[in-house]
């Protein structure tokens, strides 16, 4: 069924190369492909540079007809596209699903966008004078993805990238590189149809770092947008700021809610369930910590404890309708969530371990554990990507919003509670780009811009205006006039 799947999505396939991908569902074999030789990644940014001189001068609304037609197709493929996200990161059925309809989202939302690219006209000082801000297309832009968002990460800069005038090169995760490809053979889809748009408007670049560390070296590359670990954020952003390119960063989280006396615990749970366990805790919005004051933290624990329990029973093949936690991605992400586990010494932890290996041997299922602690201490402030969560008491509202902003971190927030001023002082104290009420740190919608602060990179995707990370700014000042023009600031220069 997975090979047929693959080659339904991707008929091309490059297969018979060194890297082997694997599904973290069973551990077993779905392709192995062919790295891109550095040659051949010089290649596709070169064939890249050269689409974006004849892209950029087509216009904007015709820019998102492709990208209205690129959502129509996904339309088309979104059941089988949602089977093989699941299959080949692990993830459930109902996420995979609602990735790809994030892809259709911002398909629309960029059609729309497409004639809205407008800048500013600007009150000169200066008589029979027009100041104009306009946004013009920025050059070639590079994506990196993670392997847990394997095609909506993607899909965010894509889709903003063409209309606003960019070609794309993308090198996705080792991990899971059978969706991009199949995301690819789906945009030239589009393009039949589209018909005259230039060859090298969307590449991928298979392979590992190497590969990466290519495309982000290189000068014609405009704009990196990289989605991935603080660490590898600290490798793209100097290099890429070393020969003044433009870097996105979409960095690490370590995501807190603050649960208050005055909270509906009703209201709380699920989402606390879900921003701890769902995806199998492998998303930069998970919710590490649970900040809960001392009046309730038992009622808490128990009700937590218990819930998670019962999920024990729903660990399984994330094809199955019935399940709700999948996979780690590998091994490694197993052994990471061990050894933070044995780190925190004589700290209470309910669940955790390995689980279902009879049933597979060669996949990473785990069971999710939540660690009680007195205060937040030294392992708390490293992130990772697994479903482990930390249970943390606070006293008062203020030492509440201390522990929240004390790791170095900076995604996504929350605050239960049914105070509005403790909402509104929460939006306020919160040092994360994301800050939200009576709902979780997970599920960001389109609409608004994605991203973070501190270690989390300051990038800023999807809605809102992030359109401008993929163009750039231009003053312009016109003169209407007859006679000589005057110079800015009253200045006089007369030969």
């Amino acid at each position: 069924m997975s090979s047929e799947l693959v080659k339904s999505l991707v008929p091309a396939l490059p297969e018979g190369g060194d890297l082997e991908v694997r599904s973290p569902i069973d551990g077993a074999l779905l392709a192995r492909l062919t790295m891109d030789t550095p040659a051949q990644v010089d290649e596709k940014i070169a064939r890249a540079h050269a689409a974006f001189t004849i892209w950029r001068d087509v216009p904007a609304p015709r820019r998102g007809e492709l990208i209205r037609l690129l959502g129509e197709k996904l339309r088309e493929k979104k059941e089988p596209l949602a089977q093989l996200v699941t299959l080949e990161c692990g993830k459930i059925i109902t996420e995979g699903r609602g990735e790809v309809q994030e892809m259709i989202d911002i398909c629309d939302f960029a059609v729309g966008l497409s004639r809205q690219l407008h800048g500013l006209t600007i009150a000169s000082e200066r008589p029979e004078h027009v100041m104009q801000e306009n946004w013009l297309p920025l050059g070639t832009v590079g994506i990196i993805s993670a392997f847990n968002f394997p095609v909506a990460v993607w899909a965010w800069n894509f889709a903003l990238a063409i209309v606003c005038g960019d070609p794309c090169l993308w090198k996705p995760s080792e991990k899971t590189p059978l969706t991009a490809l199949a995301c690819q053979a789906i945009f030239e889809e589009a393009l039949r149809e589209f018909g005259d748009a230039p060859e090298g408007l969307s590449q991928v670049i298979i392979g590992d770092r190497r590969q990466g560390s290519q495309m982000v070296e290189d000068p014609r590359v405009a704009l990196v947008s990289a989605t991935g670990s603080s660490r590898m954020g600290r490798e793209v952003g100097p290099v890429v700021a070393g020969r003044f390119g433009r870097c996105l960063l979409e960095l690490g989280g370590n995501n807190a809610v603050i649960v208050t006396p005055s909270a509906d615990l009703s209201i709380a749970l699920p989402s606390l369930l879900f921003g701890a366990v769902g995806t199998a805790g492998q998303r930069c919005t998970s919710t590490r910590r649970i900040i809960v004051h001392r009046s309730v933290e038992e009622e808490l624990w128990s009700k937590l404890t218990t819930a998670y329990d019962s999920l024990t029973s729903k660990i399984g093949d994330p094809l199955r309708p019935e399940t709700l936690i999948g996979p780690l991605i590998d091994q490694q992400a197993f052994e990471n969530m061990e050894r933070k586990l044995a780190s925190l010494g004589g700290a209470a932890v309910h669940g955790g371990g390995r689980i279902l290996a009879d049933q597979w041997p060669d996949a990473w299922y785990a069971k999710p554990a939540l660690v009680r602690l007195e205060r937040q201490i030294e392992p708390v402030m490293e992130e990772v990507f697994a479903p482990l969560a930390y249970l943390i008491p606070y006293d008062d509202i203020e030492e509440a919003f201390a522990i929240h902003n004390a790791v170095p971190q900076g995604l996504s927030s929350a605050i239960m509670t049914t105070d509005v001023r403790e909402a509104e002082l929460f939006k306020r104290r919160s040092d994360c780009g994301i800050a939200n009420v009576n709902i979780g740190t997970s599920g960001a919608e389109i609409g608004g811009a994605f991203g973070g602060e501190k270690e989390t990179g300051g990038g800023r995707e999807s809605g809102s205006d992030s359109w401008k990370a993929y163009m750039r700014r231009q003053t312009s000042t016109t003169y209407y006039g007859h006679t000589a023009p005057a110079l800015a600031q009253g200045v006089q220069f007369e030969a």
